[in-house]
């Protein structure tokens, strides 16, 4: 359905030029949204679609051991669509205090996304509602660290940003000017309450992810912090008991048609081309996440069944596996740590491992070496692998990191 621009322009003047910046108009949309019996059914199908993704908890015996991959996925996805070259690996290396070989700007990002979202949930789980305190505080830990560190974090903008473009002048979008930040967040926070008009959960979440892409609130990280915020109100109307629902992927892969059906929005008011895209995307998102689920539970009931058949040091190599399972990237000394093993009975039990093709070694060293499961990365990296060329290069700088490693527990 077409309507009129979805708000107002106001002529602003910066960076030495005029240009139109836009307001939008608060929600919800007016008219009102047009459900025609598809894009009723649609949504329909995306409700059971995360009825299912929320039910997973029961095929996993330990749910917390697929979020701790899910996340960081997502993390890494959502940092990939602002242009950072950060891989999976590279922050599974990073939070063992070892990132050879990459930009560690581009990894720290993705590290700050994951505490954004623990922050945010951890807010949401001591009662804090969804709403600018919680977004701003959010804001803060998403640009805590890294590149983004000097724009303000957990501040609303005070200068003027535009969207495309090397000025506001060619810029594909400028959002409204800094002194109309405020009222327009304030307006976004009342519909978040349900004011003036009680909206369902998932409507609301596609509504809210356009209009604070639309308003851009900060310097830097909206669109990371938009996405997250998607998840975070999924968790707060318990629609999803854990935030298992991440869009990134989907966004990724359609960009462009993202980024054409948001400025459609804003000029046509065309809302129902959005949800549409919006279902298609929790549908699609919400099935893949199952099937991932179910191959991981798959692997690891295969890993361990293997695992069974090393008679007498079964135990300690079972206990080894269910610490790669929580960091799938690991050195001797951490695994040593989180089982309680003794360095001789970890190494004999990662010898083992990789002698049942489950664990491979990453640098080909005496000492300091790293392993990794690697076959449950290979199922978590589906959609978030890098171009071949730094794939190659990422590998070689994790065969050499252990050369400039002191030596530690003789491992």
């Amino acid at each position: 359905m077409k309507r009129s621009a979805q708000g107002r322009y106001l002529t602003v003047s910066t960076v030495g030029e005029k240009v139109r910046s836009f307001v939008p108009a608060p929600l919800p949309p007016h008219p009102p949204i047009e459900w025609t019996p598809a894009l009723r059914n649609k949504f329909d199908r995306a409700l059971l679609s995360l009825g299912r993704l929320d039910s997973v908890s029961t095929l996993l015996p330990d749910t917390a051991l697929f979020l701790y991959m899910y996340v960081r996925k997502e993390a890494v996805l959502s940092s990939m669509i602002e242009g950072t070259q950060s891989s999976l690996s590279d922050l599974l290396l990073f939070e063992l205090d070892e990132a050879p070989g990459v930009a560690l700007d581009d990894v720290r990002e993705v590290s700050n996304y994951v505490a954004a979202l623990n922050h945010g949930l951890h807010l949401l789980r001591n009662g804090l509602p969804l709403s600018l305190r919680l977004i701003r505080e959010v804001h803060s830990v998403l640009l805590a660290k890294g590149r983004g560190s000097r724009l303000t974090p957990g501040q609303f903008r005070r200068t003027q940003n535009w969207i495309g473009g090397t000025r506001p002048g060619n810029a594909a979008f400028v959002p409204p000017p800094p002194e109309q930040v405020l009222e327009c967040m304030s307006k976004l926070e009342l519909f978040l309450h349900d004011q003036p008009l009680s909206t369902p959960v998932l409507v609301k979440a596609a509504l809210a992810h356009v209009q604070f892409e639309t308003i851009h609130p900060f310097l830097d990280g909206n669109g990371r912090l938009g996405r997250l915020l998607i998840t975070l109100l999924l968790c707060e109307q318990q629609v999803l008991s854990e935030p298992m629902l991440y869009l990134s992927l989907y966004f990724k892969t359609h960009r462009q048609y993202y980024y054409e059906l948001l400025n459609r929005v804003r000029v046509d008011g065309d809302w129902e081309a959005w949800l549409d895209f919006f279902a298609d995307a929790v549908i699609v998102t919400s099935t893949q996440a199952v099937d991932t689920a179910r191959q991981l539970l798959a692997l690891s009931d295969h890993d361990r069944d293997a695992i069974g058949t090393l008679g007498r040091a079964t135990p300690s190599a079972l206990q080894v596996h269910r610490a790669l399972m929580e960091h799938p990237i690991a050195d001797s000394a951490r695994l040593v740590e989180k089982t309680g093993l003794t360095p001789a009975t970890v190494n004999k039990s990662l010898t083992l491992l990789e002698g049942l093709g489950i664990v491979r070694e990453l640098t080909a060293r005496k000492r300091n070496r790293l392993f990794s499961y690697y076959g449950y990365i290979e199922l978590m990296n589906q959609g978030a692998e890098l171009p071949g060329t730094q794939v190659a290069q990422k590998r070689q700088a994790v065969t050499s990191v252990a050369a400039s490693k002191s030596p530690s527990c003789g491992i």
